[in-house]
């Protein structure tokens, strides 16, 4: 099982990456939010830990931030606030569970095996369609027409965002804000990554599904119907 764990107190970092790695979880660290928001939309996760109070971005928009972009990994929240509105603040931000420090590392542990359950259950094989396309969103493979493909994490992010909102247009500043983050997008890398997914899923076959929608963004496009006889 593959963990995110995102907390600045070293010595609780510490222990819970003991813990964890003992019971033989892959465990990948960030000090501060927009480090954790990176590492989560550019790989995949069984399961995030995400405190609260954290530097360069709060656990609270990095939680909202990540479901904006389409990222459903499970997230449980770590705070030491335990009012009935921090609570709240925390499932407002469409986290799936949350916990009050101190806690105990059995009763997280029991915590994050659950939300992995459900996740499992509930998106068992999930993919995501549009007409020929099938987006395989735990390996990230795109498969066309019996073709299998392996996307790399921007051009992942990309398709991931079109699919979702298919046939609807995705904008660049979408594209550029899932990618990037608040750093300042680069407009001929992101047309880079567009070409070469363009390349992969449509060049080799006779409809194009990528459109671009001229000063707005990008959309996919369903094939033709084909007339009736």
């Amino acid at each position: 099982m593959k963990l995110l764990l995102v907390e600045d107190h070293k010595d609780i970092a510490g222990v819970i990456f003991d813990y964890f790695e003992l019971k033989g979880f892959d465990l990948d660290y960030a000090n501060n939010g927009q480090h954790g928001y990176d590492l989560a939309t550019a790989e995949h996760y069984d399961v995030i830990i995400l405190d609260v109070m954290l530097p360069k971005m709060d656990g609270l928009t990095v939680c909202k931030s990540l479901r904006e972009v389409g990222v459903d990994i499970p997230i449980l929240m770590l705070t030491a606030r335990d009012t009935k509105e921090d609570i709240l603040a925390g499932f407002d931000s469409l986290a799936d569970d949350y916990l009050v420090k101190p806690f105990d590392l059995e009763i997280l542990d029991s915590r994050l095996q659950a939300l992995v359950r459900r996740q499992q259950g509930k998106l068992a094989n999930r993919t995501l369609s549009f007409g020929q396309l099938t987006l395989d969103t735990k390996n990230r493979m795109l498969q066309r027409e019996g073709s299998r493909y392996a996307l790399n994490p921007s051009q992942f992010t990309i398709l991931k965002l079109l699919l979702l909102k298919a046939p609807d247009v995705v904008s660049k500043d979408e594209i550029c804000d899932a990618l990037w983050g608040d750093e300042e997008p680069d407009t001929k890398v992101l047309r880079s990554h567009i070409y070469q997914l363009r390349s992969l899923m449509d060049k080799p076959f006779q409809h194009d599904y990528l459109q671009t929608v001229a000063k707005v963004g990008y959309r996919l496009v369903a094939e033709p119907s084909l007339p009736i006889e």
